[in-house]
């Protein structure tokens, strides 16, 4: 009876389960009858459509303006289904869809042990599974009047933002730049205030690569010592445009929007990496699958020395029951996902600043997709 409630509520977001052959409410609006037909290519898409369905999501911002594109792009292609994305944080979206609110959640990192097992209240006989979809290059922006190009590497860094190098023309900052006019003046770290992704692999980066110098954890929260702090990374990102001396961690569009300048990070690799959708998935190429059966979570390789491979990235994971969907919606979900993972969903996404999956993860995510029920 338990996991009998878990379903049917999934099968709501906001309203209330209709009759018998009720889909996926995203409002008091009414109600349309879902057919579980076999998706069909729109004629001038290639998109192969559900013909009808309309799908709850919620999750992660980070991935919100993928999103924005691609629920315009399908829903253009394949008029029938209604998609709504809320992108209320990764723990609102994994809350809600383990409480089956949701058939989609977003998240900027694998579900727990924990919430696994939780999952399968909602996924009648199955569990839930991480699916990798979207990759964002996460920028070291900084604001030094006269250093257009600036080179650190991940000690540096984390002596940087945990205040243990607090001025700019330190030994440290000079070896890497040989040549360079760095100025005398006092580095102003900016971190975020609020709890985020961005931060958690941030941490991440910093614990695989510099482990001597950062002995923190790999946590959503800051806890290095000292710096100033700004909420969200459009705050972060103010924070630095508006302070001479000032350096901060964004996700890529925030810096490529406040045109702030971006580190080049020596990894070891032939030449420092400078931060960009195509490096970000090099950087995603060199992490490996450590997810059992069809889960995708993926394990990155900071210390990777590959050329023209940057390391400090996000990956944002689609939860989905592997089985024990609704199939009042499975058709939609597979449909819509087959078109995120595919080619033509990827290829768009650098140009908002996000990086395409490597050829490889994004083919394997087709595969388990389409074996989702």
């Amino acid at each position: 009876m338990q996991r009998r409630r878990a379903h049917r509520g999934r099968l709501v977001l906001g309203t209330r389960v209709v009759a018998a052959g009720s889909v996926l409410l995203l409002s008091a609006c009414g109600t349309t009858a879902v057919s579980d037909s076999a998706p069909s290519p729109a004629p001038t898409s290639g998109i192969a459509c559900a013909s009808e369905g309309r799908l709850a999501a919620s999750g992660s911002s980070a991935q919100q303006n993928a999103m924005k594109h691609w629920m315009r792009e399908y829903q253009k292609a394949c008029p029938g289904v209604e998609i709504r994305y809320v992108p209320i944080g990764s723990g609102g979206g994994v809350a809600q869809f383990l409480r089956g609110a949701t058939v989609l959640g977003g998240t900027d990192s694998p579900l727990k042990a924990d919430e696994v097992e939780l999952s399968r209240d909602a996924c009648r006989g199955g569990r839930a599974i991480d699916l990798p979809m979207v990759g964002g290059p996460i920028a070291i922006g900084y604001n030094l009047s006269g250093v257009d190009d600036l080179v650190l590497d991940a000690p540096t860094l984390a002596r940087i933002f945990d205040s243990e190098i607090t001025r700019w023309d330190a030994p440290e900052i000079r070896r890497l730049n040989p040549g360079a006019a760095l100025p005398a003046l006092p580095i102003a770290a900016v971190h975020r205030s609020d709890e985020s992704g961005t931060t958690q692999n941030l941490n991440a980066y910093l614990a695989g690569a510099a482990p001597e110098q950062w002995p923190y954890p790999k946590d959503k929260a800051w806890q290095a010592k000292g710096g100033q702090s700004a909420s969200g990374s459009g705050g972060v990102a103010s924070q630095v445009q508006g302070n001479d001396g000032a350096i901060g961690y964004v996700e890529l569009s925030f810096a490529r929007a406040k045109g702030l300048s971006t580190v080049r990070l020596d990894t070891g690799a032939p030449e420092p990496v400078a931060v960009s959708a195509r490096t970000a998935s090099a950087g995603i190429a060199t992490a490996h699958v450590n997810g059992t059966g069809n889960d995708m979570a993926l394990t990155f390789d900071y210390r990777t020395r590959a050329s023209g491979a940057y390391p400090i990235v996000l990956v944002t994971y689609e939860i989905v029951c592997d089985s024990g969907n609704p199939p009042e919606v499975l058709p939609a979900l597979k449909s819509f996902l087959t078109y995120t993972a595919s080619t033509r969903g990827q290829k768009d996404l650098a140009r908002i600043h996000y990086a395409p999956l490597p050829d490889e993860v994004a083919d394997r995510v087709r595969q388990v997709v389409g074996g989702l029920s």
